[in-house]
């Protein structure tokens, strides 16, 4: 029997109603289809509240945790958004629904491609995907008004701090490879204030300087399946 993708996306969102109150951003969860960024022999499972793998040791991540990282960054509409950690596209597609524009970095360029292709494909014409460089984020299109981080950092990176243009918010995991604390970061001219929104459980964020080095990380803890 073929499953009926748009009830699945409504009982998400009716489920997701019980700890997220922006409109705005239910409305995004209720028109992404979710199951088109996850494998296909995954795709029953698109709508669980879960994490799903999506290959090369990475995930996409729980919804609800996806809609309480997006809600924490507060957008309005016109923001230019850093995305850091393409995966599936899923959190992309979203962002781009609810922010002008969507810079997103991914570190594995078949990930990368694969994602880019996907939100061709699906019409999220105002994301732009690129394969990381070396340093994290992407600085030459700094500054950004938010700024999401998709995987779990020992600290807060300075280098992302650095490209948040003044009264911008950026939402990162920050602790140890297997648990994190969600911290959102405030820019402003009078400095950098941080809060602690909760546990969260993320794949590490690999980089030389501000994140896991590769080979340390390799263990990274995440989500089993099934």
């Amino acid at each position: 029997m073929p499953i009926d993708y748009q009830a699945a996306r409504e009982d998400l969102v009716r489920s997701l109603r019980a700890e997220i109150r922006e409109e705005r951003l239910l409305a995004a969860f209720a028109q992404v289809p979710r199951e088109r960024f996850v494998p296909p022999e995954l795709q029953r499972y698109a709508y669980d509240d879960r994490p799903l793998p999506i290959g090369h040791g990475q995930t996409i991540s729980q919804p609800l945790m996806v809609a309480i990282m997006t809600q924490a960054l507060e957008l309005r509409g016109d923001e230019k958004v850093l995305e850091v950690g393409t995966g599936s596209g899923y959190q992309a597609a979203l962002l781009s629904l609810l922010a002008r524009e969507v810079v997103s970095v991914e570190r594995i360029a078949e990930l990368a491609e694969a994602a880019a292709r996907r939100l061709q494909e699906l019409g999220y014409a105002n994301v732009r995907v690129f394969v990381a460089g070396t340093g994290l984020g992407w600085p030459q299109e700094a500054p950004y008004d938010a700024i999401t981080v998709t995987a779990g950092a020992p600290d807060v990176p300075t280098s992302l701090v650095d490209q948040l243009a003044m009264g911008g918010r950026m939402v990162v995991p920050v602790g140890g490879r297997r648990l994190q604390q969600l911290v959102r970061v405030t820019r402003s001219e009078r400095g950098v204030t941080m809060e602690r929104l909760g546990e969260c459980r993320f794949v590490p964020l690999i980089a030389p300087e501000e994140g896991w080095p590769e080979w340390e990380a390799s263990d990274n803890g995440a989500a089993p399946w099934p």
